[in-house]
């Protein structure tokens, strides 16, 4: 690879100001150009807009969201006043999760033309170097410092490096072209003969200190203890060679070796082999990102969890020992007992990572750190942990999706990095997860152990601000009074409507009550919000049935709620309604043709109202309802000031914001005279709550 694009992570403490400035923007200067020579590796552009994988965005897309991401980001977290392309901001936001296997969503996109994006990524390279020129560093930089959220976009380019190439890898060889500076490993010959080495286990303390010098994702900060067992560990990564041998021995054939999720998932891919492998009558090749070339059985095998856990079942089987996945704490054990040095602090690196080696896979026999081999790099390793939070966990607010909805036990963690892992990636503290059918550039070590696998359920919500929202939507109403969610779905289904059965827009939905409510009414209902915090509470309740959190009695004392669809009989309605993520002020398309839509409690609350509210019109069918509810509770902490609608004075005159909904609304809609105060009570632990009364104004599409 050209030395231009190799780089380690900044040391955010040592050094002054200005020398940190230097670093942050040659880093950065150097993760967008490596982003973009990625994408030169298309011959034909057109593949840009074909779907590689079927639960992601086209390519398209991620070249405009690792532009986009840092405008949100600096506009979310009050850095940047002014979006450059609100449409490309929207558009580009977030990609499809890949929630499961056979949740194919074919969504119908206009994308942009490919000069539209580059022009965009011009603008928007323009406006970040000239953010890290003028913001101010002071050391130590800590995550709450603006220069952080830069830090930040320039992370999150990098994961998206490394997975676009994943997807690049599922595309058409004819569509594609070699890329200049990518060195492809030449070494292919028959797999070495693996083994398994016996490992000491220890108490092993993990976690991120907050005060840690190199950027981190929230996940990685806190502390974690844990007991591990003396195990044994294969000398190499699973070989393609040695994978071969399940292959022949019918492992895809048999039922009994997978697990329940992973028969479901190879019955529904209907999968033979791995998925860059590629059957040429009697023999194999395998698919690397820009060629194929004849099966080299001495790399590392690349599977999903799914595949590499049916894999050990069968070794377990053929060897009669118990042999599993690694678990996190065993990955660390293994590379800290080889004193393998962190990328900050090698000279060259010590396995194929970083892209300093090859761009391609590599021999599992290559790279060797104390008794094994590729401790880091070549591949990731799937082990057996599901994510989870350490303890002192803490959310980072400028991004509060990128670990919390992983928290499900449904996400397991890969670590090493990959030949392509660069940044925050290839270093020993970070945690990276992915549902157990996705494809990364990833294998697997086995294990030998009796000590039983622990999946940590963070399924008992814990975040302080979600778990309020559960207690409002789905808890005990406090003094008598109704609950407002329900009240608020009430009043709207009560009112008449051109198109009763038709659809709604539950905006500011949290955790989903009032979306629940309306559903009784309307045939279908989505609902909306910010926080992936909350969203994640009410997918898992539409998904899983029933969801868990605390709630503050007194003190360090709390009580333990489990809520289920029968408690509130919403079961019958779980097909009417579905939740996504958005940003309020900047909607995407999508969230049109709607006969009722419900600002439930967020007009206050938000950054932009003005925007939401002007563009309001193009979401709502002709002669369709616009629901307010508000407290008019301006706060100069959620609004600026100079964006509130009311609660202010022009020419010594009070200005309402009422007064300045009928200024922006009248165009296009008509007040009616339906209209109420409710009240809302917001429990804040068992004794104490706030009382608001919520002002409900209903307006007539024209």
């Amino acid at each position: 690879m050209d030395p231009q694009y190799i780089t380690k992570p900044i040391n955010l403490h040592k050094g002054d100001p200005e020398q940190k400035r230097a670093e942050i923007l040659s880093y950065f200067k150097k993760t967008y150009s490596l982003d973009e020579h990625l994408f030169e590796v298309f011959a034909d552009t057109s593949a840009m807009y074909r779907t590689a994988d079927p639960l992601r965005h086209p390519l398209i897309f991620y070249f405009g969201h690792t532009a986009a991401f840092y405008i949100n980001k600096l506009v979310i977290s009050k850095i940047l006043e002014t979006r450059i392309n609100p449409k490309f901001e929207s558009m580009f936001a977030i990609g499809v999760d890949e929630m499961s296997w056979d949740d194919l969503n074919q969504s119908n996109y206009k994308w942009p033309t490919i000069e539209e994006i580059k022009s965009y990524r011009k603008q928007v390279y323009e406006i970040v170097v000239n953010q890290i020129e003028t913001l101010p560093i002071q050391l130590p930089i800590r995550w709450e410092d603006p220069i952080w959220i830069i830090l930040m976009g320039i992370e999150h380019s990098r994961i998206h490096i490394e997975t676009s190439s994943v997807m690049i890898r599922q595309l058409p060889l004819e569509f594609l072209k070699s890329i200049t500076g990518w060195i492809t490993c030449t070494s292919i010959g028959d797999a070495p003969k693996n083994k398994l080495l016996p490992v000491n286990g220890k108490t092993i303390n993990l976690g991120k200190d907050f005060n840690d010098p190199y950027y981190g994702w929230d996940n990685e900060y806190g502390t974690h203890q844990a007991e591990v067992d003396s195990f044994e560990a294969s000398t190499f990564l699973c070989s393609n060679g040695e994978f071969l041998g399940f292959i022949k021995d019918e492992g895809y054939q048999k039922e009994y070796l997978w697990t329940v999720e992973g028969w479901k998932w190879k019955s529904f891919t209907k999968a033979e082999h791995p998925l860059f492998w590629r059957k040429k009558g009697d023999n194999y090749q395998l698919r690397l990102v820009f060629e194929e070339i004849d099966m080299p059985w001495n790399w590392p095998v690349e599977v999903n969890y799914l595949e590499a856990k049916a894999f050990c079942n069968w070794k377990t089987e053929k060897t009669g020992l118990p042999i599993r996945l690694m678990t996190e704490e065993e990955w660390y054990i293994l590379h800290d007992g080889a004193n393998i040095p962190d990328l900050p602090e090698w000279e060259t690196a010590p396995g194929n990572i970083n892209l300093e080696h090859y761009q391609s896979p590599c021999p599992v026999d290559l790279f060797k750190s104390g008794d094994f081999y590729d401790l880091i790099g070549n591949v990731w390793q799937w082990t057996e942990t599901t994510i989870s939070s350490y303890e002192g966990f803490k959310i980072h607010p400028s991004y509060d999706d990128f670990s919390a909805p992983t928290f499900d036990t449904r996400h397991n963690m890969i670590k090493g990095g990959s030949w392509i892992s660069t940044g925050n990636e290839a270093i020993r503290a970070s945690r990276y997860a992915f549902r157990r059918h996705f494809y990364q550039h990833a294998g697997f070590r086995y294990v030998s152990s009796y000590q039983e696998v622990v999946i940590k359920d963070d399924n008992y919500e814990t975040d302080p601000e979600v778990i309020l929202h559960c207690e409002s939507h789905y808890g005990t109403s406090p003094l008598g009074i109704p609950n407002f969610q329900k009240a608020i779905a009430d009043f709207c289904t009560n009112l008449k409507l051109s198109n009763q059965q038709g659809c709604a827009l539950d905006l500011g939905c949290k955790t989903g009550r009032t979306t629940w409510e309306l559903a009784r009414t309307f045939n279908n209902v989505t609902g909306v919000d910010l926080s992936a915090r909350t969203i994640k509470v009410a997918t898992q309740f539409q998904e899983q049935g029933r969801f868990n959190y605390i709630f503050p009695d007194e003190g360090e004392v709390y009580d333990y709620n489990q809520v289920t669809l029968e408690d509130f009989d919403l079961k019958p309605l779980v097909n009417k309604v579905k939740f996504l993520q958005s940003d309020f002020a900047n909607l995407k398309n999508i969230f049109s043709g709607y006969d009722l839509v419900l600002l439930n409690d967020i007009l206050d609350r938000i950054y932009q109202p003005k925007e939401l509210i002007s563009n309001l019109y193009k979401r709502i069918n002709d002669n369709g309802i616009l629901v307010i509810a508000t407290a008019y509770d301006w706060d100069g902490k959620q609004t600026k000031p100079e964006n509130w609608l009311g609660g202010y004075r022009s020419s010594a005159e009070p200005v309402r914001g009422i007064e300045i909904l009928d200024e922006l609304l009248k165009e296009h809609f008509v007040k009616t005279d339906q209209s109420a105060m409710l009240p809302s009570v917001f429990r804040i632990n068992k004794r104490k709550s706030l009382l608001k009364e919520v002002e409900v104004t209903v307006w007539q599409k024209r």
